[in-house]
């Protein structure tokens, strides 16, 4: 009678297979992870060692978590709708450098002509008009934000264009369907983009009424396999709203009821927005015809975008403002270019609100070289962030500014979800670029630069304002924090270039 092998018990199993294959080939398959990292990617040296760290700890893990956060874009298709959409910006940038380098450029305010090389900077690296004519109005709460969002929708004559990271199905995003639906049965040209992975919540059903109505809607960077999305990086986090050309809004609200301050989890939901008059509208519209472009695959004849670019009216104000654009379309960073060239050219004080405060080395040496030559740095962050690992990353970049002289603030009524630097009263940055590695190279984003005494004001008056409910986070409370809390903080601070 034939006797079957005696099945292998767990030690021996333990002591055999299993052994031999982490000892022998988890080795050999995390180098073959790895090899596309080191050697495939063009990428920061930061960044390469933080995903060499995760490969090399949570092997296989790791390489999931890669597919989902660590891919770099293909390019080409980026550059090649890059390089067609911009020509005409080109020439107007080359123009404006031209004179500026001629001594010929002319300044409607003291503000634009002390920031010239700032100016010149956001003209060179990424064709980033100037504009002197535009009106600004800025808007902190999200009940005055969308007032009057809404309010110049419902007065829209000839299109709406709209791109939103993120869109909620609620009562603020259904009565945004009401006024959309409306103003496309009506006739007015209604285009809206969002973000795939950003707006998840959204159903089809509210595109499909709004496709239905007339509307065109398009999500970006959509996966081929609903509900399964492996594009966590290269998002399109921009928030821009443009009315027949004329009004257009820019900022760190998106739509939904937590910008209201209406989710109780979250509570009083502090950001910065602004309404725009004037030529920057102009550049708020180039630079959605240039996402549109990419996410519905359309590309609008010369006859058709003149009609985005109406006549103006009249000469709304004197604010000099440059909208300045960055992501995975190039590799300049223009936005972190622009605010450590912004953090140089302080002499006095520097007061930055960020929900999230991870930067890079270069970022990090700018506020420090300015801190320590007196300059005034005051950071303002979340007490509670809305990603705890974030977080901790954040107070260990906040300790070291600390120590070097700056002062950190902890907003404490709700969340803070602004996104601003003011400096010397003079000069300022709103938009959608959080400080972290994330905004700066991997998503989609879009800053106002701001050359007015008046604006600049206005944004440290919100600044005062919203001391009131921080706490100030001292040298002191840093030093007393502890082992587990520094061990933590180390921890996010190596992983920051991934976060």
């Amino acid at each position: 009678m034939l006797s079957l092998p005696a099945m292998p018990t767990l030690p021996d199993f333990w002591s055999g297979g299993l052994w031999t294959f982490f000892t022998t080939w988890l080795p050999v398959i995390n180098f073959i992870l790895a090899f596309p990292i080191i050697f495939l990617e063009r990428r920061h040296i930061g960044v390469t060692w933080a995903w060499l760290m995760v490969l090399l700890f949570l092997p296989v893990l790791g390489f999931f978590l890669y597919l989902l956060f660590g891919q770099n874009l293909a390019r080409r298709q980026l550059y090649k709708m890059k390089r067609r959409s911009e020509r005409v910006v080109r020439a107007v940038a080359h123009e404006q450098v031209y004179r500026i380098d001629k001594g010929s450029m002319e300044y409607r305010n003291t503000a634009a002509e002390a920031y010239q090389p700032l100016i010149h900077l956001n003209l060179k690296s990424g064709h980033s008009i100037l504009t002197q004519n535009n009106e600004v109005t800025v808007l902190t709460e999200g009940q005055e934000k969308f007032e009057a969002l809404l309010a110049h929708l419902r007065e829209a004559k000839e299109h709406i264009h709209l791109l939103y990271y993120k869109i909620s199905y609620d009562k603020i995003g259904s009565d945004l369907l009401t006024i959309l639906v409306d103003k496309a049965q009506s006739g007015v040209k209604v285009r809206l983009l969002y973000d795939a992975i950003g707006s998840p919540g959204l159903p089809r059903k509210w595109a499909r009424k709004l496709t239905r109505s007339g509307a065109e809607v398009y999500p970006f960077f959509p996966s081929l396999v609903p509900y399964l999305n492996l594009k966590i990086n290269y998002r399109n986090h921009r928030k821009v709203a443009v009315i027949d050309g004329k009004v257009g809004f820019i900022g760190g609200f998106n739509i939904g009821n937590e910008y209201l301050g209406l989710d109780p989890r979250i509570g009083h939901w502090r950001d910065t927005h602004l309404l725009l008059r004037g030529g920057a509208v102009y550049e708020l519209q180039r630079y959605f015809l240039m996402d549109w472009s990419l996410a519905s695959g359309q590309t609008l004849t010369d006859k058709e975008q003149t009609a985005f670019f109406p006549p103006m009216e009249r000469q709304p104000g004197g604010a000099a403002v440059q909208i300045v654009t960055s992501g995975p379309n190039t590799d300049r960073q223009q936005i972190k270019t622009a605010l450590i060239k912004l953090i140089h050219e302080a002499r006095d004080r520097i007061w930055l609100q960020t929900p999230y405060f991870v930067p890079d080395e270069s970022v990090m040496t700018a506020l420090k070289i300015a801190a320590l030559s007196g300059v005034d740095v005051r950071l303002m962050v979340p007490f509670k962030g809305d990603h705890r690992l974030v977080q901790w990353a954040t107070q260990a970049h906040v300790g070291e500014l600390l120590q070097v002289g700056a002062r950190c603030f902890q907003y404490q009524r709700g969340f803070l979800h602004a996104k601003t630097m003011v400096v010397d009263g003079k000069a300022a940055s709103v938009g959608t670029a959080n400080m972290d590695h994330r905004s700066f190279e991997l998503n989609f984003e879009i800053n106002a630069f701001l050359y007015d005494e008046q604006t600049a004001c206005k944004l440290e008056s919100a600044f005062e304002k919203d001391l009131a409910y921080c706490r100030e986070f001292t040298v002191e409370l840093y030093r007393r924090r502890g082992l587990l809390s520094r061990i933590i903080e180390s921890m996010a601070r190596l992983l920051s270039p991934i976060l």
